[in-house]
């Protein structure tokens, strides 16, 4: 199995940042996805960000691109989540997930660390 563990969640006012980190454990994939998703009170969740295993390839959801930039660092099998200019709306529980191969659902996921982002 794999764990996954956010950190970095917390409350900031508009236009600030934030870092979220993940760390994962435990079984291990040759090719596999991390991303971000959110969910806001009463709302879906819906994907914010992903990354390849090897880093090369990134994807961001409209509403957070050139804001929210998505890294991995392989030595701590740790994906970061740099949100900067954050607003209002980005007010959600913010999940970690990881897809164990390019063309399967997103299978694991982490607890989720709140961010809060006050006008």
């Amino acid at each position: 199995q794999v764990q996954l563990v956010e950190s970095g969640g917390g409350l900031v006012q508009a236009g600030g940042s934030l870092r979220l980190s993940c760390a994962a454990s435990g079984r291990t994939f040759s090719s596999y996805v991390m991303g971000w998703f959110r969910q806001a009170p009463g709302k879906e969740r819906e994907f914010v960000a992903r990354i390849y295993w090897n880093g090369a390839n990134t994807y961001y959801a409209d509403s957070v691109k050139g804001r929210f930039t998505i890294s991995r660092d392989n030595a701590k099998n740790t994906v970061h989540l740099q949100m900067n200019g954050l607003k209002p709306e980005d007010t959600a529980v913010y999940y970690c997930a990881l897809q164990p191969g390019i063309t399967v659902p997103w299978q694991y996921w982490g607890r989720g660390t709140q961010v809060t982002v006050s006008s």
